[in-house]
């Protein structure tokens, strides 16, 4: 059965509302698809608009510039990654078993079961996977947050630091390490594709040594905060 998923986004990221017109839903979907596959720096809007058939004009009435549309796709992968969390720690008691869970979804596709939001949830996992950094180490960091356009991504980073706080209450870092896990859950495999010397992963290796690795890290630090009261 199929979980029906919805999310209400910041007002800011777009200029109109890309979900209300036939357009607006090309733009994004096709935008998603070029953007993968050319990668950030060399995705323009012109070539957008030659893909869609329309005017470049048009999409800029939607979309100030393609930081914005990056950002736009990429709140649509943190809150997707965060309804899934939801759903895997769902009527699971063991606060252990949740971060296992946890971990695994970092570490993993978005799983099926979720209702089809007509993106390429694949292309929104690598996008995020390679392009995720570019939205945030900017200049124009602080105004952006302002608005609170990262809000979903850390939203996601305070599930997850919730859960290490509920296993290990005495733990004083518990948002910098689901950062810092969350990051490492993108870093890795793009190491691992692209610098594979920063990384002790092989293709045959991941993505179950990158779970390993990451329990690991997260469980050696907790249980040593656990052990240490004692």
């Amino acid at each position: 059965m199929n979980l029906r998923f919805s999310i209400h986004l910041n007002d800011k990221l777009a200029l109109r509302d890309p979900e209300a017109t036939e357009l607006g839903r090309k733009i994004v979907r096709q935008g998603l698809i070029l953007m993968h596959q050319l990668g950030y720096e060399h995705f323009t809007f012109k070539k957008l608009a030659e893909a869609i058939e329309t005017k470049e004009a048009s999409i800029y009435r939607y979309f100030e510039n393609k930081h914005r549309l990056l950002l736009y796709l990429l709140t649509w992968h943190w809150n997707l990654m965060e309804y899934a969390v939801l759903l895997a720690i769902n009527n699971t008691e063991d606060t252990r078993l949740k971060i296992k869970k946890v971990v695994g979804l970092l570490c993993h596709s978005i799983p099926e079961g979720i209702e089809d939001v007509g993106l390429d949830k694949k292309a929104l996992r690598d996008l995020a996977t390679s392009e995720s950094n570019k939205v945030y180490l900017i200049k124009e960091v602080d105004e952006i947050n302002k608005v609170q356009l990262f809000k979903p991504y850390k939203d996601l980073c305070h599930r997850i630091a919730e859960l290490f706080s509920a296993y290990a209450p005495q733990y004083p870092y518990p948002r910098s390490l689901a950062s810092t896990v969350l990051e490492a859950s993108r870093f890795q495999p793009y190491f691992l594709e692209h610098l594979p010397s920063l990384t002790d992963f092989t293709q045959n290796s991941a993505p179950d040594g990158l779970l390993h690795f990451l329990e690991t890290l997260v469980f050696s630090t907790l249980d040593a905060t656990i052990k240490s009261e004692f």
